[in-house]
């Protein structure tokens, strides 16, 4: 039988570049839920010369973790929102196993809790490659792969036919770093979901269509409006 809830939040985990977005974008729409992506916010603040760009600016060039203080407060103000009411879906935080604590305490005082937890297997010589090749629309965050999901037209993005460009983080050194603290925290992040039979592992390192079809069999669940 397949469940049923009022609400839907769901955490997407996995490396950089393992497709997180994509698929968190892809049960947005299924769902009429929300994507929120932390690292989608943070580079905003960071486009829009704000404070906090500025604050987190080194720790993201350098593809270092941002503080938790940093982290928490940008997720309370997020999902406290209207529009998350019904749910959301989370991509790209908890990173660590004291921000995935966090993340059930806001909840809890919002009466909410994680109901699923899907984590997206890669090798990191695939993660390496996929973000090598990585394009970003500036204004939207937008991505495109200039093999593996080339835009429209070349170099330029589908919606607003702007330029396209890479990203510093996305070069092969800071790839690397971004992927040694990943895998320094992953097993524990894992570990605390799987303890409350909230967690689904899933090969990312396949198909966009064939990923899509084994998130939405992990999920399995009607939002009751």
């Amino acid at each position: 039988m397949t469940p049923t809830f009022s609400s839907l939040n769901l955490v997407l985990l996995g490396p950089p570049g393992s497709g997180k977005g994509t698929q968190a974008r892809l049960l947005a729409e299924r769902y009429q839920l929300p994507h929120i992506s932390t690292g989608d916010m943070l580079w905003h603040e960071v486009a829009n010369g704000t404070g906090l760009g500025g604050e987190v600016q080194p720790e993201l060039d350098r593809g270092e973790l941002v503080s938790d203080r940093v982290m928490g407060g940008l997720i309370l103000q997020r999902i406290d929102r209207d529009d998350c009411a019904r749910g959301f879906i989370l991509d790209g935080y908890p990173r660590r196993l004291g921000q995935a604590e966090l993340l059930d305490g806001i909840l809890a005082e919002l009466g909410r809790r994680i109901e699923r937890v899907v984590l997206l297997e890669v090798p990191d010589e695939v993660i390496v490659a996929r973000l090598g090749g990585r394009l970003v629309h500036p204004g939207s965050n937008r991505s495109y792969h200039e093999i593996f999901d080339p835009p429209r037209a070349a170099g330029v993005d589908d919606l607003t036919g702007e330029p396209l460009e890479k990203r510093d983080d996305d070069r092969a050194e800071i790839v690397r770093e971004r992927l040694r603290v990943y895998h320094a925290h992953a097993r524990g992040l894992a570990d605390y979901y799987r303890n409350r039979e909230q967690l689904v592992v899933i090969d990312g390192n396949r198909s966009i269509a064939l990923v899509a079809e084994d998130v939405d069999r992990s999920v399995g669940a009607r939002v009751v409006a």
